[in-house]
């Protein structure tokens, strides 16, 4: 998964900071791509565990989290991240983990996460 996100990050050329958490938000795995911006080391990590702990997309948390909607405040918790970039990661159905990309644009971060993603359809 690390090498299929951090690949895709190469061709688009934007360095990127890939994380990779166990199904309770404990980093496994990260990946400074050299140029990337040290603050996407810790978004990285928290949108990882977002995914994870709310076994939910974070561009998908970010449409509930607005106000008026059922989870208006909770982007305020600590390591929350409420945009783009990071994913559950399911094995038959089940969560064991979550991706987290930072460094580009939201539509970016979410192709490389998805990217290391199709790795587990392979």
């Amino acid at each position: 998964m690390m090498e299929a996100a951090t690949k895709k990050a190469s061709e688009i050329k934007v360095p990127m900071v890939i994380a990779l958490v166990d199904e309770s938000g404990v980093l496994m795995l990260l990946e400074r791509m050299e140029g990337a911006l040290v603050i996407s080391v810790e978004i990285a990590q928290n949108k990882a565990y977002t995914a994870a702990v709310v076994n939910m997309p974070t561009h998908k948390l970010s449409e509930i989290v607005q106000p008026g909607k059922p989870a208006f405040g909770f982007h305020t918790m600590p390591r929350i991240a409420a945009f783009g970039g990071g994913f559950p990661i399911l094995v038959d159905g089940v969560l064991v983990g979550g991706i987290g990309v930072s460094g580009g644009s939201a539509e970016q971060d979410m192709d490389c996460a998805q990217v290391g993603l199709a790795v587990l359809k392979d």
